[in-house]
């Protein structure tokens, strides 16, 4: 899939373009004097006055926006009385805004929704004046106290139901900001607040935002972060930090880092993580000291295998001797590495080139610099733009092995079209090719990766390996969505790829029970969904990162929420012998200077 990194870059320039496209207006034009700010919020998600034109409305200018979607944000200082409606609003400009912070102003223009990423991504809307008219009445004002968020602020339940008459959308829930923690965030929209000595559960990404929690005992794990483990236990606490000021300002920080004292400034709700302090003052990094972690060497009668997405590696990429000390230091070399998002020897170029062995050997030849062994591999090309990813990157799996530990079978005939099949020899199971391809014309592969599987031989014993890349989560409602509880349309997809590996893995069972068969890879799912409970189906398979404590239990950060995408499946020989250990390699997703997305994962046994 496309790296988080490369999708947010299309999606930006997208919103840049359209950032007044997508504002949905509902009501007919009509005249209103004198309406205040939390008139026009109202006590719902959606202004009452969407559509309308407004005149004077007042406020102090609170934060000013020169980049993106360019405008301010105002505050009235008279407040009602009413906790669910905001205070503050944005005024899009859509040219550089000439207003300062402090500047007392009236305002006219229309009032409308905005939705970031357009409407039919699920987002919420933003409620904003556009086209406005702008008087200064007064400067250097004093700009309105920030209202605190804090634990005691911020309910413990994260969302309300959507109305099923609406589509399941929550729009029209009057808010309830003390019982639900959306309603909570929403009733602050466009407001100055505050968040003091927030501890950093995601690090600072290349987009210059971090995200923190406001309450630190929720769901924390013993590396400063905030793990996410069920669909109906959100943590509230999440929030996203930018900065109005000097992107060479941005602290530089990784998981478990604070910002010391107050961060501060308006409220915004964007696509990229929903509501999100935008500050105009920063608190103090304070560092954490997280390290990153090293596994263990595997024991002589142990087989290490490792599942390791590489974001899209080329042979252009500069990371090829990180990627390898990872593997030597932090890994520990393992005897066989699942390698994902592996492209083809030009990268994203779409020239019809699928070959991939000049990346392979480059990296090969990393790990043998940095003190590791020299790799033997085996893939197959795919089909040109067939396996999604970047186009022209045609992303692959790839298996890396030792060969002075384990060897690999060989059989000819493997293609990226070939069905690899299963047959029966001797008493064992063995494949009709290897390295082969799963099933790769059915229709839960299309657009793509297919499961590459390989026979492997340690100390004369078979292990049957899979490596897998499941389809993204790309078009899912985001857990801040509108529609509540949002919906999760990718899964459909990644179902059925778990079905087609289960069905597969139950072959080589039927023809060999004690078969030891390991399923791994970027499976794009947590290990509590129902694609790992697919995968698992009938007991052939068994996530091993359950073996780990809950807290531990996570290979990605996303919007503050440490989970598990990247998973290690076992076969019942392998668990019932209790005689395996499971690491989540913690050298990437925590960190502010990663050069992957993802942490390694590492099981070891004994065959």
């Amino acid at each position: 899939m496309p790296s988080k990194r490369t999708a947010r870059i299309g999606a930006l320039t997208v919103a840049t373009i359209c950032s007044t496209v997508s504002a949905v207006v509902l009501t007919s034009p009509a005249e209103a004097d004198s309406i205040r700010i939390h008139d026009i919020q109202g006590t719902t998600r959606t202004s009452p006055l969407a559509g309308q034109q407004v005149t004077g409305v007042e406020g102090i200018v609170t934060g000013v926006r020169t980049y993106g979607s360019r405008g301010f944000w105002i505050q009235d200082t008279q407040a009602d009385s009413n906790p669910a409606t905001s205070e503050g609003v944005f005024v899009f400009t859509s040219s550089r805004p000439t207003v300062s912070v402090g500047d007392a102003v009236s305002v006219a223009g229309t009032v409308s929704e905005f939705v970031p990423g357009g409407t039919s991504s699920g987002n919420q809307s933003v409620t904003q004046i556009t086209r406005p008219t702008i008087t200064v009445v007064s400067t250097g004002n004093a700009v309105p106290a920030p209202t605190v968020v804090d634990a005691r602020s911020v309910p413990n339940r994260y969302a309300p139901t959507g109305d099923t008459a609406a589509g399941g959308s929550i729009n029209g829930r009057t808010l309830a900001p003390r019982t639900y923690a959306l309603d909570r965030y929403e009733s602050l929209e466009g407001m100055n607040v505050q968040v003091a000595d927030a501890r950093v559960v995601g690090a600072t990404d290349p987009f210059t935002e971090l995200w923190v929690t406001v309450k630190p005992w929720e769901n924390a794990n013993r590396r400063g972060g905030t793990v996410y483990g069920s669909y109906t236990s959100q943590n509230t606490g999440r929030l996203q930090i930018q900065s109005l000021g000097a992107v060479a300002d941005f602290p530089k920080a990784n998981v478990g880092d604070t910002l010391k004292g107050a961060t501060a400034g308006p409220l915004d709700y964007n696509q990229f993580g929903g509501y999100t302090l935008v500050a105009n003052q920063l608190g103090t990094l304070k560092q954490g000291g997280l390290e990153r972690e090293t596994t263990r060497k595997q024991g002589r009668g142990e087989l290490a295998v490792a599942t390791y997405n590489v974001e899209n590696l080329d042979p252009s990429d500069t990371t090829f001797a990180d990627h390898a000390a990872a593997i030597v230091h932090n890994l520990r070399s393992p005897d066989i590495v699942a390698l994902e998002e592996i492209q083809d020897n030009n990268g994203a170029t779409n020239d019809g080139t699928v070959a991939a062995d000049q990346t392979v050997k480059k990296l090969i030849e990393a790990i043998s610099a940095a003190g590791g062994p020299t790799y033997d591999w085996r893939s197959i090309d795919p089909v040109n733009l067939a396996d999604g990813g970047q186009p022209g990157g045609n992303i692959r799996q790839v298996f890396l092995f030792n060969p002075e530990r384990v060897s690999f079978t060989d059989r000819a005939g493997g293609d990226a079209t070939t069905a690899v099949g299963v047959t029966k020899a001797y008493g064992k199971a063995r494949l009709t090719v290897s390295p082969g391809r799963i099933d790769p014309a059915n229709a839960a592969w299309t657009n793509s990766r297919k499961p590459l599987v390989g026979e492997f031989s340690f100390r004369g014993k078979s292990v049957f390996v899979i490596a897998n890349h499941f389809a993204s989560k790309g078009g899912d409602q985001s857990l801040h969505s509108e529609f509540q509880p949002p919906k999760r349309v990718s899964e459909t997809e990644r179902h059925l790829q778990a079905t087609a590996v289960n069905t597969f893995v139950k072959e080589i069972l039927a023809k060999e029970k004690n078969a030891d068969v390991i399923a791994l890879g970027d499976i794009n799912d947590f290990e509590f969904s129902k694609t790992t409970e697919l995968l698992e189906d009938g007991g052939a398979l068994w996530s091993a990162v359950k073996s780990l404590p809950r807290s531990e239990r996570y290979s990605y950060v996303f919007q503050g929420n440490t989970q598990v995408l990247d998973q290690i499946l076992i076969s019942p020989s392998i668990r019932r012998s209790c005689d395996f250990t499971y690491d989540s390699v913690h050298t990437n997703a925590e960190f502010n200077d990663q050069i992957s997305d993802h942490d390694p994962q590492v099981l070891r046994f004994k065959p």
